[in-house]
């Protein structure tokens, strides 16, 4: 197997070298690579970290871990399918790993989750080396397609009743999952009541990411929020996702109620009412008063 240049041996251990720019490199200390290769859309890599277990990386960057990526997958699917009174019709943009949508799955209201992922080698590989995230793809109620989420999501109208974007960041193929033309055809696919949630990067380092997203929802939906949540092994540990609901699910104060806590290892309803407190750089950044 050849190791990827951003892996190497120094001092007698394997280090990859994760780049977030030209002033900020982070150091994994790994007890072995378990898989490279390439697909037409990336180089995908699992390697056994020291600290935080499996990882996928994908193009040299750490996409989720086993140590933590019960944070992300239910911050990002819980409140969402919470605030909606009634999810049956879910789909996962992105997302091949399968983490989101084993949490969608915890809810007995939901019919039927399609995940549309550009990449069905990220897939194959996570089904063999990451199965507590990818396990529940072969649930009866998922229907997997490996296409391009753009393309699809362009000839959907009125069927869904919650849309999580699980993109990884804006570069190479999921670039275009952050711009205005995406998000449009996203409103169109959600049914009356709508929800939708993208992860929104993080406020320390793509601020204006952030930004931009919020703006573009802003001009898309009625109702629009940003929440957060501490993942420790993205950049900074400060994570954000932003909602565009085609109506006002906060009008109902008890929505937390639907958290479904039992099968939770980190939200719980007074933290996901509480992912909402933004901090203040952020709400300033963002132009809001929440």
């Amino acid at each position: 197997m050849n190791r990827p240049e951003y892996i190497q041996e120094r001092d007698g251990a394997l280090w990859l070298t994760e780049v977030e720019s030209g002033h900020l490199k982070l150091n994994w200390r790994l007890k072995n690579v378990l898989h490279v290769e390439r697909s037409p859309f990336q180089e995908i890599v699992i390697v056994d970290t020291e600290t935080f277990g499996r990882a996928l990386v994908l193009d040299g960057v750490v996409q989720t871990t086993e140590g933590d990526e019960f944070i992300y997958n239910e911050m990002i699917s819980h409140v969402p399918l919470a605030l909606h009174p009634n999810p049956k019709q879910v789909l996962v943009i992105g997302g091949g790993d399968g983490g989101a949508v084993r949490e969608c799955l915890k809810y007995p209201s939901v019919e039927r989750v399609d995940l549309v992922e550009i990449d069905e080698q990220v897939t194959s590989a996570c089904r063999t080396y990451l199965p507590e995230l990818a396990g529940q793809l072969d649930d009866p109620r998922v229907r997997t397609r490996f296409e391009d989420g753009v393309q699809y999501i362009k000839g959907v109208e009125n069927q869904y009743d919650v849309i999580i974007v699980d993109s990884s960041d804006p570069i190479g193929p999921a670039t275009v999952l952050f711009e205005e033309p995406f998000y449009r055809s996203v409103k169109a696919a959600l049914r009356p009541g709508g929800i939708m949630v993208c992860q929104s990067e993080s406020p320390l380092f793509y601020l204006p990411v952030l930004q931009n997203t919020r703006r573009v929802l802003n001009e898309l939906f009625p109702v629009t929020r940003t929440y957060w949540a501490p993942v420790p092994t993205y950049p900074g540990a400060l994570w954000t996702f932003t909602l565009g609901c085609l109506f006002d699910p906060f009008e109902d104060s008890g929505w937390t109620r639907r958290i479904r806590e039992e099968s939770t290892r980190h939200v719980t309803a007074e933290l996901a009412e509480g992912s909402f407190a933004l901090p203040a750089f952020v709400r300033r950044a963002l132009g809001v008063v929440e």
